[in-house]
């Protein structure tokens, strides 16, 4: 039983942070590096606020919410708006550049010291117990919030104007354009949506664990994930983050803990030497890559 919520808890990281990366990708057809360090600026975020309005934590996580969402259309509003008709490899090492630069700066900023943002939110990551097995408040929250996450995205871009766009933006943005759908726009709203699902995750992990500069690990390990299940499916990141956690988890427990940063990469080159679109991706859109 405590395997299962292990296993339950770690996917929902992973889904929260691979849904970045599909909709970044599926949108824009650029392959973001930096969502790892975009995730450790979210956590990061809710640290300052946290600090800076102790006394009201709705206010706190308001705040470092619109942060994350403010952080993610200026990244791409600053630079890769410039990006836009340069080839795919100047843009994937425009991320990587810009994954150096916030990791630079957030270890100048905060230091290297581990940081608990819940203590200055005043609150109290209780232990829950579920039968036989035992979770953590943060890591049930975690559960719940991926849920609503996946549930609202997958509304927003099937029932909502918005959303429709964002689709056909990414399926034939030439035609998009032409149809009157400002792409700058909506590839803002992309990158601003995939900083606040990153961002939430950094936070909730920051609240169970705390924050330490190798939280981007975390985001890295993330990437397997999307692209096990597809880069283009929100569906397939949600599966994939599953069977890699699940991997993980089991051969953490039967085998080696030490094994724990390596399985992902492992899962990722066995599913690139069976189906290397992915399990819900298109050989279409690997023809693209």
């Amino acid at each position: 039983m405590q395997l299962a919520v292990n296993i339950a808890v770690l996917a929902a990281i992973y889904a929260l942070i691979s849904c970045g990366y599909v909709l970044i990708y599926r949108v824009s057809r650029v392959l973001s590096l930096a969502h790892g360090e975009l995730m450790m600026l979210g956590a990061y975020g809710l640290a300052a606020t946290a600090s800076l309005f102790s006394g009201s934590p709705p206010v706190a996580i308001a705040a470092s919410l619109v942060l994350a969402l403010v952080a993610g259309v200026a990244v791409y509003a600053a630079l890769m708006r410039r990006m836009t008709g340069e080839s795919v490899l100047a843009a994937v090492l425009a991320t990587i550049a810009l994954g150096i630069l916030l990791r630079g700066a957030m270890v100048l900023i905060f230091g290297t010291q581990t940081q608990y943002p819940l203590q200055s939110l005043g609150w109290v990551n209780a232990s829950i117990a579920l039968g036989s097995a035992r979770i953590s408040a943060a890591g049930l929250a975690l559960i719940a919030v991926t849920a609503t996450v996946y549930g609202g995205l997958f509304l927003f871009l099937r029932a909502t104007r918005w959303g429709i766009r964002m689709r056909a933006a990414g399926q034939n943005p030439l035609l998009a354009a032409q149809r009157g759908i400002r792409l700058h726009a909506i590839y803002a709203l992309a990158w601003g949506l995939a900083t606040l699902t990153g961002g939430i995750a950094g936070m909730l992990i920051a609240c169970d664990a705390g924050i330490e500069s190798t939280l981007v690990t975390i985001g890295l390990k993330a990437f397997p994930a999307a692209l096990v299940g597809g880069l283009d499916s929100l569906a397939g990141a949600l599966v994939g983050s599953l069977i890699v956690a699940a991997a993980e988890v089991l051969l953490i427990h039967f085998v080696d803990p030490l094994l724990s940063d390596v399985v992902p990469f492992f899962v990722l080159l066995a599913m690139l030497a069976v189906r290397p679109w992915g399990l819900f991706g298109t050989r279409e859109e690997l023809d693209r890559v």
